[in-house]
């Protein structure tokens, strides 16, 4: 069953920027650390950018830090990242994840919540 909800993606140009959204199941009662992954086809699914519980931590690949932006709203188990910049190589499938741990997690296996994946396509 699917318990977060992605939305946000869609076609950009290169330069362009998308916020992403991240929305958790009323039936999830806590989500201490958030990630946001992405994956091309044929790679594998990294995370891009993560925050933890109250928002005093965050993480971002080298790849994205400077243009991505990650945040969160506890009250709303709601994740959020803003992309500015984009560039062609960050086309993919970005996908929100949750934890109940509360510090950041930089591997697939500390996220046992996943959303569906909301499709982000950058044009040259």
């Amino acid at each position: 069953q699917v318990l977060l909800v992605e939305s946000g993606g869609g076609l950009v140009q290169a330069g362009g920027s998308l916020r992403l959204s991240c929305a958790a199941s009323e039936r999830i009662f806590s989500l201490k650390a958030m990630g946001w992954f992405r994956q091309a086809p044929g790679k594998e699914r990294d995370l891009v950018a993560g925050i933890n519980w109250n928002g005093e931590n965050t993480y971002y690949s080298d790849s994205v830090k400077g243009r991505f932006a990650i945040s969160r709203d506890s009250a709303k188990n709601s994740v959020y990242l803003q992309m500015n910049g984009l560039k062609p190589e960050d086309t993919a499938v970005y996908y929100c994840a949750g934890s109940s741990i509360a510090t950041i997690g930089y591997s697939r296996d500390r996220y046992p919540y996943w959303g569906q994946g909301t499709r982000v396509t950058v044009s040259s």
